[in-house]
């Protein structure tokens, strides 16, 4: 039985953050219904990347809404809002995800909410918190990552800010919020009580940036200094970062940089004994890398660091990696397919249970499509 068995969720989030702690919870056990608008949905049902839709959604709604029930409830109806609060007596945890001040509206807030259930635990994520001059401003994940000092660590010393080409932001606070919910269920075992678990999305990328922030808060505040080569992090040495090969690119990990010479028969290397050295002068030192690992194939390096074991790896594409030993004995691809409609393959959860992994086939719910279950299973025929 998987831990969180017998837990009921509502997940009134859209997009990213909400959807995908609630997707987590899912995956550990737990009941989750959708509550959704009527008509519409979340909005990331269509919200397509690269154009790929399957049975009228996006592959990413498919994707993050995998394993959960639908319930279409219009919030501004008496009678659907009289259910939704019946769900909400029965349930364990609640998700949501409205801009502040949505819920408090219609009665739905923390404190409405656990009039209905003391025991419910309450989650909400943000953009940028309930306080402060930024509290109404667009939580996007872009817009996020801008704010956040984040693009100033990626590209090479020469380029603009660079985001990540991924929605971390979204992604961090999922998780954050997934942690905290957790938390909350574990306290309310010992005590009886629900609680409030609140975060945002840029709080969970300042604690994404936690090594970097805490350096440049106790160093004197020194902006970052990004390589002008090969740049993969702006407060490591050389000789950090990926290189190209003859054939391909090759990644090193941090290390000894006369060490290295001597594997690599670079002899240019070794007047950089000081390992002070290896910050203070890092271009000059990648320039050489880079020149040098230029003349061999990336397997040729790959074997003489190797037997020296020094920290390197190859650089995959995702081609590569799908077709690698290593990736196929973690079987992460997973396939999911509503009735009628067809499979669409994916990533299971990450997560092992007493070494078992978690791969449930559940679908992600058409819009509205477990309404009648779910309004025999919790009685709220009764609501209304």
């Amino acid at each position: 039985m998987e831990p969180l068995a017998g837990i009921i969720v509502l997940d009134f989030s859209q997009f990213l953050a909400g959807p995908s702690a609630a997707l987590r919870l899912a995956d550990l056990g737990a009941r989750v219904i959708k509550v959704e608008r009527p008509g519409t949905g979340d909005s990331s049902r269509k919200l397509a990347l690269n154009n790929l839709t399957v049975d009228g959604d996006s592959v990413l709604f498919h994707t993050i809404n995998r394993n959960k029930e639908s319930f279409a409830a219009d919030l501004k109806n008496p009678a659907d809002l009289a259910q939704v609060r019946a769900l909400i007596r029965q349930a364990d945890v609640m998700i949501e995800n409205f801009r502040p001040g949505v819920m408090t509206k219609i009665g739905l807030d923390y404190a409405g909410a656990q009039s209905l259930n003391p025991r419910l635990v309450y989650a909400t994520v943000t953009g940028y918190g309930n306080e402060g001059p930024w509290s109404k401003k667009p939580g996007q994940d872009l817009l996020v990552q801008a704010l956040s000092g984040l693009t100033w660590l990626n590209g090479n010393g020469d380029q603009p800010p660079t985001p990540f080409a991924l929605s971390v932001a979204d992604s961090m606070a999922g998780v954050h919020l997934a942690q905290g919910i957790m938390a909350c269920l574990i306290r309310r075992a010992k005590s009886g009580a629900g609680g409030l678990v609140e975060v945002s999305l840029l709080e969970s990328l300042l604690s994404m940036q936690f090594e970097v922030l805490t350096t440049w808060l106790n160093d004197g505040r020194q902006t970052p200094r990004r390589s002008r080569i090969n740049n993969a992090h702006a407060y490591l040495s050389a000789p950090y970062g990926i290189y190209g090969t003859a054939d391909g690119h090759i990644a090193l990990a941090m290390g000894s940089v006369t060490g290295l010479g001597q594997i690599l028969d670079c002899p240019a290397l070794a007047r950089y004994a000081d390992p002070a050295q290896w910050f203070s002068r890092r271009d000059e030192i990648k320039d050489l890398l880079a020149a040098h690992l230029a003349s061999q194939t990336t397997a040729y390096w790959l074997t003489r660091l190797e037997r020296h074991g020094y920290w390197c790896a190859d650089v995959y594409n995702w081609q590569r990696l799908s077709e690698s030993p290593g990736f196929q004995a973690l079987k992460m691809v997973q396939h999911i397919q509503r009735p009628g409609s067809q499979a669409i393959r994916t990533l299971r959860c990450p997560i092992r249970f007493n070494r078992r992994v978690l791969s449930p086939e559940k679908w992600a719910p058409g819009l509205g499509e477990d309404n009648h279950k779910i309004i025999d299973d919790f009685h709220l025929g009764d609501a209304i």
